[in-house]
């Protein structure tokens, strides 16, 4: 899963259009992550700011 440094995120929106799966949306509260994401880490290695990280699942 995704998870967004919102202190970090400049909400430009690249990584929604960049998203293959469509599982990242621009709120009025920034970048918003649903379960559609895949893990690929495309919106990750996209962003300008470094606001994304891909967080792994802990078992």
């Amino acid at each position: 899963m995704i998870t967004v440094n919102r202190d970090k995120c400049a909400r430009c929106g690249g990584c929604v259009s960049v998203c293959p799966v469509s599982a990242l949306t621009l709120t009025e509260h920034g970048i918003e992550c649903d379960k559609k994401c895949i893990n690929c880490s495309t919106c990750v290695k996209f962003c300008p700011v470094h606001a994304l990280s891909l967080k792994k699942d802990e078992k």
